[in-house]
């Protein structure tokens, strides 16, 4: 593939320019650190536009033809940068259900504080673990693997291709499922030892009937879970790492779910 200059001026420029923005826009709605709020909009926008100019000529060269912009082209687009980003939201967004589903379990569900990223009040842990993930995801270039997967995504699946919409909506929500998967594997030490602790105190109870069971089952679940996230956060960064991995290979799922009707 022969990549030129950037010429807006080409035959086709003009429509795969939308396009492409079109893709870049769909991968920054849903990205983990692209999409934050703390991003200034106008920041974002300078993004969209930087990422539009320097992916031109690499989308010009992959497409067979000379781009023309349809509706379908628009929506298939848009639905390739979804899927993009949609990716690496599934790890972000796991760790997250993971941090709530260690909140409910511990007995810390109450303890709730305004996420500044997105503005919705979460448990502690939910954002601990939000912020966990944001961070590994950074550590492993995350960030640079979203870049590299919309630039490929170029060549699998050209501008103005359009394809099949319904198929890669469905193969986003089957992604999109995979969040409480990723979650319960973050989580599942914690909320085996907690389950563990509260059949344990659950027997003491009826051992010792005159024993006051709620005044002992709060601060022990929340020992018991604080104890275990602490020594189970060094085992989960490899486990984020191994789901990175199988980053690329559920965006290619969607591109071709997405293409298999545009051939």
């Amino acid at each position: 593939m022969t990549v030129s200059a950037f010429d807006p001026l080409a035959p086709g420029a003009p429509a795969a320019l939308v396009l492409l923005s079109s893709r870049i826009t769909g991968m920054m709605l849903v990205a983990p650190v692209f999409s934050s709020r703390a991003v200034p909009m106008k920041v974002r926008t300078a993004v969209v536009l930087l990422f539009t100019v320097l992916l031109h000529p690499v989308a010009m060269a992959a497409a067979p033809a000379a781009p023309v912009l349809t509706l379908a082209g628009v929506l298939g687009d848009a639905l390739a940068g979804l899927a993009v980003g949609m990716g690496a939201a599934v790890l972000v967004g796991g760790a997250e259900v993971a941090g709530e589903l260690i909140s409910i379990h511990s007995g810390l569900s109450g303890a709730a504080l305004l996420d500044p990223l997105t503005r919705n009040s979460v448990p502690v842990l939910g954002q601990l673990s939000n912020l966990f993930a944001v961070s590994l995801l950074l550590a492993t270039d995350g960030h640079l693997a979203m870049v590299r997967a919309l630039s490929e995504s170029l060549e699998m699946f050209p501008v103005g291709t359009g394809g099949d919409p319904r198929a890669a909506a469905a193969a986003l929500v089957s992604m999109g499922g995979s969040v409480f998967v990723v979650g319960m594997q973050f989580a599942g030490p914690v909320v085996a030892a907690v389950l563990v602790a509260n059949v344990a105190i659950a027997m003491l109870g009826r051992v010792a009937p005159s024993l006051n069971v709620l005044s002992v089952a709060f601060p022990v679940q929340i020992a018991v879970g604080l104890f275990t996230l602490s020594a189970a956060l060094p085992y989960a960064a490899p486990l984020f790492a191994g789901n990175v991995g199988s980053y690329a290979e559920s965006v290619v799922r969607v591109l071709g779910a997405l293409g298999g009707g545009g051939r």
